[in-house]
């Protein structure tokens, strides 16, 4: 029975390990970073029953007395190749796409002409301009902005430029379109990634809580596999930040869930309908956990997330793969609150396996869009299938127009 339907998963910052060029990334400290590692030994060891079925104990270290012997998923690592450990670089490389050249970064804050520039195209002056953490820049500067109307411009070590704006005081819709005007702006030679729109509510400093209205406005993606599977009609389906990440290009679909619970919602709800791949980002360990230097949150949601796991499994077809990643580490028992580069685990499953499979080391994230590429019978831009070794057959061409 022949594979008819993908379903990409991404454990957004559960890294497997520091990579070998993870110094050059600034990533070093009093640990070295092991996203699921050291927050396991964090909190006395994780039992992750769902995803120790297919095989994550195998590829790290869960200081868990329960490891599956006779994993029934296949298990390895993927080490990225591109220049970056962030969101967009790590989902770009997965569809195929090589980021030789890092995203600039301001640490300092954005050069007061763009500022200007920025500044005359809203008709406003900005607070901030900043490194800063969202949640805390908000606690110092959200009562000026609510009183003067100026809104909160931030960065962080990853090449973004964010706006963060009260939803009633400022509006939703005028930041979204604050942040257009930005996209606009930040192109050569200041190539930002993406620009990001942070609304928050609240009365003041002691109670501005940030929403799950964010949304993404990232560089168009290159070329990459979303588009050869658009091509070839078969249909794709974005799940949570995934559709922003490649401006919902090469999606037939898609649905911004806002966080794990709304995620498997969204994920359960896709494997009812048509599609043949669906791509989803499960980010609350990353956003709400790693970069907040919480192990025993992130743990805990890791174990929420395998019981999330258990469902989508029970609801797999014969004729379903099931693919688990991650786009960058981010452990949060070291000293930094930024992304870590580091491996990035590598978990699949079908029904129809007959049994576990060890995939190894590999070279790139890009050998997920190879292999998914194989799957649906189009051509990928780089990176090696694994497909052969899970013993299973590929979709039939014919079963989609060209």
């Amino acid at each position: 029975m022949p594979i008819q339907r993908v379903i990409l998963v991404v454990m957004d910052g559960c890294g497997v390990g520091a990579a070998p060029d993870y110094a050059q990334f600034g990533d070093f400290g009093v640990n070295r970073p092991d996203t699921i590692a050291n927050i396991a030994r964090a909190v006395g060891g994780l039992r992750l029953p769902y995803l120790q079925s297919l095989g994550l104990g195998h590829i790290t270290h869960l200081y868990s007395p329960h490891k599956e012997v006779n994993p029934i998923g296949c298990y390895g690592k993927l080490r990225e190749v591109s220049m970056g450990k962030d969101t967009v670089t790590g989902h770009w490389e997965m569809m195929g796409i090589l980021t030789e050249n890092p995203f600039p970064t301001y640490p300092d804050g954005f050069p007061p002409d763009l500022v200007a520039a920025f500044e005359e195209a809203i008709g406003t002056r900005v607070l901030g301009n900043v490194a800063a953490s969202g949640t805390e820049i908000i606690k110092q500067l959200g009562e000026e902005h609510v009183r003067t109307g100026r809104p909160i411009v931030y960065t962080s070590a990853d090449s973004v430029f964010q706006i963060a704006a009260h939803e009633k005081a400022f509006g939703l819709e005028r930041l979204y379109e604050c942040c257009r005007i930005a996209r606009e702006i930040l192109v050569e030679p200041h190539n930002v990634q993406r620009v990001i729109a942070r609304p928050f509510v609240g009365t003041s400093a002691a109670s501005f809580t940030r929403t799950g209205n964010r949304k993404d406005f990232p560089l168009p993606a290159p070329p990459n596999v979303l588009d050869a599977l658009a091509e070839a009609g078969v249909k794709c389906h974005a799940i949570g930040v995934v559709g922003e990440v490649f401006a919902e290009r090469g999606f037939s679909s898609s649905e911004r869930s806002r966080n794990n619970h709304e995620h498997l919602d969204a994920l359960l709800r896709a494997l009812e309908h048509d599609a043949q791949f669906i791509f989803a980002n499960f980010e609350d360990f990353d956003m709400l956990y790693g970069h907040r230097n919480n192990a025993e949150g992130f743990a805990r949601a890791l174990v929420e997330f395998d019981g999330m796991l258990g469902e989508v499994m029970a609801r797999l077809h014969p004729t379903d793969l099931l693919i688990l990643t991650a786009d960058h580490g981010n452990d949060p028992t070291t000293p930094s609150t930024d992304h870590s580069r580091e491996y990035a685990p590598l978990l699949v499953y079908s029904p129809s396996l007959a049994m576990g499979c060890d995939l190894g080391t590999r070279d790139t994230f890009a050998d997920i869009g190879a292999t998914l590429a194989e799957v649906f019978g189009v051509p990928a831009p780089m990176g090696t299938s694994f497909f052969e070794q899970l013993g299973l057959r590929k979709s039939g061409t014919p079963l989609f127009s060209r």
